[in-house]
């Protein structure tokens, strides 16, 4: 259909009439596209039925974005009978089957067989199976895969499920608006009720995926750089989500301060208090930790030690491993997270671009850095940095870690080992987020988590019971560990 300027760089299909013109960031016709379109309107008057038929809204048919000129905004929401989201699928599976068709129809013979395990015999009788699915709004994955994760980690999880509901909306904004834009200047949203929502519909039992546009549509007004459809990072989005959960929660709610509910919840008592930012919250007693940063100077040796509280912990996957391509590769030896922790706690020295300034010198000196962990968090979320910067673009490490999946014992990195109880460094794993695919920006994100001792895989929509063999063949992005509770009376023996 590009007539105008034969150009097939960034189609944008307009959503009335299905005419397809290149963008705004080409030549625009798009947009004169719906200019053309309001001419008429000023001419002749219209019947009420006619004038509603406006060329308005159109879609970017590479990144599925869906953008109003009206408003002069992208927009993130659907119509009642998800007709957006309908065309969406539709260009995604035309794309698909051009690339893919094969690979696509194997996709879909796998969902139809997933279909029959959705009934699951334990201990002979039938029982159904009770995981949701998360509706893929457009490239979404990311997301969906993050809050499967963490709907599955207990005690965070429960704490949102039991917060009281909070009704935003006044009585004008009561009915359902077609589009949300920043042009609106709605500024009446709370992350934590959205996210409270999404983890109420999660393990219901329902057949049917669950839709978080609302919460989408959140972290677009609070999270800009997450506007628009296109594949994000996982992490990169985690941290973003529990750091605004962490703000939001020491803010009031319903008149009572959010610390003060988490004070009066037993579970997280005040010892448990890792702050970032202010008061304690769910996520920082949940997620916190401390680390504290040695570095010595290697002229006059002067130690400077500093803490930093974290929520997670990056670890790189050391260089020597990272050239095995394949996983069946037997060249070398595999590398394991003990690995990657090695590799983070271990004395270093700090390279000529991060040289230290130390105070009895007074100048920048060569100087060793080490970690040590002061405190270990109730859950010990590990992101394995698999992206990295060359001279143009981002690589991807594709190298398997073997990871356990109970007994991950941290004592030897922590500060002061002695101090900890018998059982309080062992950590069993709960989740894994797996990142498919050779770039940050394109791929596919999945997890894995247990839930009442069963494993699942967690594809957007489609949800499938898995065994350990599995997960711990997934070449693993994120890591999420519980810290193992010592047995009642373990310590009397």
């Amino acid at each position: 259909s590009f007539i105008v300027c034969r150009s097939n760089k960034s189609p944008w299909v307009c959503l009335t009439c299905s005419s397809v013109h290149c963008g705004r960031y080409v030549n625009g016709h798009a947009k004169k596209h719906y200019e053309d379109a309001q001419i008429p309107m000023t001419n002749h008057k219209k019947t009420e039925k006619q004038e509603k038929v406006q060329h308005t809204v159109c879609m970017d048919c590479s990144s599925y974005s869906t953008y109003c000129y009206r408003c002069d905004d992208f927009v993130v929401n659907d119509t009642k009978l998800g007709l957006v989201q309908k065309v969406r699928e539709h260009l995604q599976n035309l794309e698909n089957s051009a690339f893919t068709s094969d690979r696509h129809r194997k996709r879909k013979l796998l969902e139809n067989s997933s279909l029959n395990s959705k009934l699951l015999k334990v201990n002979g009788s039938t029982t159904a199976l009770c995981a949701t699915g998360l509706r893929n709004l457009g490239n979404t994955c990311f997301m969906n895969a993050i809050l499967q994760s963490l709907s599955n980690i207990q005690q965070f999880c429960c704490y949102f499920k039991e917060l009281p509901a909070v009704e935003l909306r006044n009585g004008k904004t009561a009915g359902r608006r077609t589009y949300h834009t920043r042009s609106q200047g709605d500024n009446n949203v709370s992350l934590v009720e959205e996210f409270r929502k999404t983890l109420c519909a999660l393990w219901q039992g329902s057949q049917t995926a669950f839709s978080p546009e609302s919460l989408f549509y959140v972290v677009w007004k609070i999270m800009p750089n997450f506007r628009g459809y296109q594949q994000q990072d996982a992490h990169e989005f985690m941290r973003y989500l529990l750091d605004h959960l962490h703000l939001e929660l020491q803010g009031g709610f319903n008149g009572v301060s959010r610390s003060v509910i988490l004070q009066e919840n037993s579970n997280l008592s005040a010892s448990n208090k890792c702050c970032i930012n202010g008061a304690s919250t769910v996520v920082t007693a949940i997620f916190g930790g401390i680390l504290q940063n040695e570095v010595n100077c290697l002229i006059c040796g002067t130690e400077s030690r500093k803490f930093d509280p974290f929520l997670d912990l990056s670890l790189d996957i050391p260089s020597q491993f990272r050239n095995k391509r394949t996983k069946n590769q037997e060249s070398g030896p595999m590398c394991t997270l003990r690995d990657c922790l090695r590799s983070f706690t271990d004395l270093e020295e700090l390279d000529e671009t991060e040289l230290y300034m130390c105070h009895k010198c007074k100048k920048k000196q060569k100087s060793t850095k080490k970690f040590w962990i002061q405190k270990l968090p109730k859950v010990l979320c590990l992101h394995l940095k698999r992206f990295h910067w060359t001279a143009y673009l981002r690589n991807k490490v594709d190298t398997y870690v073997e990871f356990p999946l109970r007994g991950l014992d941290m004592k030897c990195y922590l500060l002061e080992p002695e101090n900890s109880g018998p059982e309080s460094c062992l950590y069993d794993l709960v989740a894994v987020v797996v990142h498919h695919g050779s770039g940050v920006g394109s791929g596919h994100y999945t997890a894995y988590a247990a839930h009442e001792g069963r494993w699942f895989h967690f594809n957007d929509s489609t949800v499938t019971l898995t065994d350990e063999e599995t997960v711990g063949k997934a070449k693993a992005y994120i890591l999420f560990y519980v810290e193992r509770q010592a047995k009642p009376g373990a310590e009397k023996l």
